[in-house]
């Protein structure tokens, strides 16, 4: 081989030599890639498959259930059939509502709901289309799915409120969580999520929300879901157990039914509040499935006020109610004794003003057991005079009045009991004397909700101990038992004397006990069950001088706004108080004729039932026995009636 072939050789084989170094540099390269994206990315790679295969989704919880003293359910859960629809898997949610509409009922303000959710959430988050749908019209959608790009069909749950409005104004409702709710919780982005808006649902909302679950669902490349992979269910939320009676709430419902009232039932030692009723309530299922345009224009026209809770919200004159306010500062301030008499010639001057008795003739020489038997104005407008406004405030808030009582409710008014100071700083005027006059008759600036009527009752009937109401079940803080308290703490919490608790209730026996009590005829006939109590009615508009020079209208007689509100408050057994009430007739006219024969009902189907006793025999429904209050009264002697 000469000299160049040798050459051409050297050169072939260092090339060939360059160029498998090169494969090799390559195929390296190559494989150490490989290398990097399956071993050491593997793991990487893989969650990025399985977030294209598998799609998690939060599963909301059970929503825990509000019951009442025996476990009855007031607020629980039922199957809700919903669709929903996710926008980034829709395309064109336009198209796709169009396509739904097809199918099942979708009305121009669904379609603008839906569309506005969409805007303002993640497109990723399902927003709710329809909801509590039949079974005939989620199987139809079913069946069309494939065609219904971004729509998900789901089985979730719903609140349900099985007793309607009797409980409406205490257990509240859920509703859809509003844009300015919204929080860190991914529980509150969840499609058709409710939260508590109203009454207990939204003081123990987040106690009851319970702790969301998870669920992996496998999709294909559409989107549509293939099988679920895993399921971890969520924490159920906690159930609240109030102190109400079921079965007593449904009567008392019942009982104030044709009325604009409120009645309050507490046990005077413990304070559990065992019914608490506003009449007319609401269906609040309504707010839970959505409350279209003409239920909230009815809900808000009504005169009635059906939205109003006037147990706690309801802001009222006492009228005669307030006369053992009266009366017991009086005694405390020394300014009358028992035996002190006022005569009642049916009216009292003072300076330049006349304060009319409601009997035109008088009552005639009083003292104060009498007073409070006969409701006479001309008494309690010299026992406030004597005492003056002051001392009258101090006493009505030792006994609960003119404060916000803490029970577990929302939207709890604090009433009025105004005072000298009061009425500079918030009208900037002197104290007028002829005010003090009007107060004691609990008029003029004086305002009460019937719970704290029910607080103040419940504070006399006890001896003085300064019991405060409890709707919701917790024994540790109900206070002990009235055998549990010793003598020193039953009557000397309120620092009033036992012998002057006496007397107020000697008079409030002698309201329902002998033919001359404002209550006689609206009295409980059992004896085991007798009540004492208070009449009172609260003016609405001023009496002026020319009516009373003519004639002043009987209520009757006059529009229903302009008429009295009836008011009555009583407690029972007379031998061994257990149970107070405090019932408002709104535009009732006469307390002892509209509210004193609904208490004496109510206190009596509640002696019946005794809802202090945690377990009991089902007794026979109300109304089937000759001892409930359905049961006619004998005829009540002629009385007079209260002012």
């Amino acid at each position: 081989m000469n000299r160049r072939d040798q050459d051409l050789q050297r050169v072939f084989t260092r090339r060939a030599l360059m160029l498998g170094v090169g494969q090799l540099a390559l195929f390296g390269a190559l494989a150490g890639r490989l290398y990097y994206l399956q071993v050491l990315e593997s793991g990487r790679y893989t969650l990025l498959s399985d977030e294209n295969r598998i799609s998690m989704r939060l599963l909301p919880p059970r929503r825990g259930r509000v019951l009442d003293r025996f476990g009855t359910e007031l607020a629980s859960n039922r199957r809700n059939y919903r669709v929903l629809i996710v926008a980034e898997q829709a395309r064109n949610v336009d198209a796709t509502l169009t396509k739904l509409a097809d199918l099942i009922h979708i009305d121009d303000t669904q379609r603008a709901r839906v569309k506005r959710e969409v805007e303002r959430r993640r497109k990723f988050v399902p927003v709710v289309v329809a909801e509590n749908l039949s079974w005939e019209d989620f199987a139809r959608i079913n069946l069309h799915s494939p065609d219904l790009p971004g729509v998900q069909l789901d089985v979730g749950e719903t609140r349900d409120y099985g007793m309607g409005a009797v409980f409406s104004h205490v257990v509240g409702y859920v509703g859809a969580v509003a844009e300015n709710e919204l929080g860190d919780d991914p529980l509150l982005e969840l499609p058709g999520f409710r939260i508590g808006k109203s009454g207990i649902e939204k003081l123990f909302d987040e106690d009851m929300r319970g702790r969301a679950g998870h669920s992996q669902i496998e999709v294909n490349a559409y989107g549509r879901a293939i099988r679920e992979l895993d399921r971890t269910d969520g924490l159920t939320g906690d159930d609240v157990v109030l102190t109400i009676d079921a079965e007593l709430q449904r009567f008392t419902a019942e009982r104030l039914k044709d009325e604009s009232a409120a009645a309050v039932v507490m046990d005077v030692h413990t304070g559990e509040v065992l019914t608490l009723v506003s009449n007319p309530g609401f269906d609040p299922n309504w707010f839970n499935v959505g409350i279209t345009t003409a239920q909230w224009r009815q809900l808000n026209g009504d005169k009635y006020r059906p939205l109003t809770n006037k147990a706690v919200q309801g802001q009222y004159p006492p009228g005669s109610t307030f006369k053992m306010v009266v009366g017991l500062a009086a005694l405390e301030a020394g300014a009358v004794t028992p035996d002190s008499r006022v005569f009642c010639p049916g009216h009292m001057e003072f300076g330049n003003n006349t304060f009319h008795c409601w009997k035109k003739g008088g009552h005639g020489s009083m003292n104060l057991v009498q007073a409070l038997e006969e409701s006479c104005d001309v008494y309690f407008y010299e026992a406030a005079r004597r005492i003056g406004v002051d001392k009258i405030a101090d006493m009505a808030k030792r006994l609960g009045l003119g404060d916000i009582s803490g029970l577990d409710v929302t939207g709890e008014r604090r009433g009025l009991i105004p005072t000298r100071a009061w009425k500079q700083g918030a009208l900037g005027q002197p104290w007028a004397q002829g005010e003090t006059l009007v107060v004691g008759i609990g008029q003029g600036y004086v305002l009460a909700t019937p719970l704290q009527l029910c607080v103040m009752t419940a504070r006399l009937a006890n001896g003085g101990f300064a019991v405060r109401p409890r709707l919701v079940r917790h024994d540790d803080v109900l206070g002990p038992s009235p055998e549990q308290r010793p003598a020193s703490q039953l009557y000397n919490s309120l620092n009033i004397k036992r012998e002057h608790l006496e007397v107020v209730q000697e008079g409030m026996v002698r309201v329902t006990t002998p033919p001359r009590g404002t209550a006689h005829g609206a009295r409980i006939t059992q004896p085991q069950f007798a009540m004492a109590g208070k009449t009172g009615s609260s003016q609405v508009r001023r009496i002026s001088k020319a009516e009373r020079d003519t004639r002043v209208r009987k209520n009757e007689e006059k529009p229903w706004e302009e008429r009295d509100h009836a008011l009555f408050v009583a407690y029972a057994p007379i031998s061994n108080p257990r149970y107070c009430i405090a019932v408002i007739v709104e535009h009732g006219g006469s307390g002892s004729k509209a509210a004193a024969p609904i208490a004496r009902d109510i206190l009596l189907e509640t002696q019946r039932l005794d809802p202090s006793r945690r377990n009991r025999a089902p007794g026979p429904p109300p109304g089937t026995t000759a001892d409930t209050p359905s049961a006619p009264q004998p005829a009540p002697a002629p009385k007079p009636r209260e002012g």
